[in-house]
């Protein structure tokens, strides 16, 4: 694989780096990111508080049920830049479960994403509509699933998140799998997508022909 692909923190998705970058506030965006687009994703323990944080959006999380038509339009994403959790769909489950519902924490091994069920805005078709794929970007913080074990037994201490109180390293890989497929879903449809290692990380972008892969090593 050539070298600006070949990236360990990306099990599942081949990137490359970002190369036309400006600083907002501390922390690398791709040139024409602009501060109110910001939407900023990922498995439980990626650090999506931490960028938050680091860039001073809004402390709140918010929940997107992608199964959902016009969640893009839904009152938790108006204020930006925020952390945002994904609902997502499985196959024969008839409600979107974000990855730290009961039920998929249950179940996390026998379900399987149904991308074909997650709606996505409408792509521009005229002068006065409003061009939505273009004004969000996906921001997902994608650490290596070895690194979220080590900072959610850190973050397991302090007693916050109830889902630290069992940490296993493969369902924690099966949830960056997940939010890794999500990530090249969306760049196909064409939203706007970046790739992050860790909070202080410069962002990448998928690279997406014939090298990405979607399923487990």
């Amino acid at each position: 694989m050539n070298e600006r692909l070949k990236h360990s923190a990306y099990p599942f998705v081949a990137s490359e780096p970002v190369t036309d970058l400006v600083e907002t506030r501390g922390v690398s965006l791709s040139r024409g990111v602009r501060f109110g687009q910001i939407l900023v994703t990922g498995p439980p323990g990626s650090g999506k508080s931490t960028l938050i944080r680091r860039l001073g959006g809004w402390p709140e999380e918010g929940y997107v049920d992608l199964t959902r038509d016009g969640w893009w339009r839904a009152r938790s994403l108006a204020l930006r830049p925020r952390e945002v959790h994904f609902g997502l769909p499985f196959v024969g489950e008839p409600r979107a479960l974000a990855l730290f519902d009961p039920e998929w924490l249950r179940r996390w091994r026998e379900l399987q994403l149904e991308p074909e069920r997650i709606r996505l805005p409408p792509p521009k078709r005229h002068p006065w509509s409003t061009d939505w794929r273009a004004r969000l970007d996906f921001e997902f913080l994608l650490p290596s699933p070895d690194t979220i074990v080590v900072l959610r037994r850190a973050r397991a201490r302090w007693g916050t998140h109830p889902i630290d109180a069992s940490i296993d390293p493969e369902q924690i890989r099966a949830q960056v799998m997940l939010y890794s497929q999500v990530a090249l879903y969306f760049q196909r449809q064409g939203m706007i997508v970046h790739l992050r290692e860790q909070a202080d990380r410069p962002p990448r972008r998928i690279h997406d022909h014939g090298q990405t892969q979607t399923t487990c090593p």
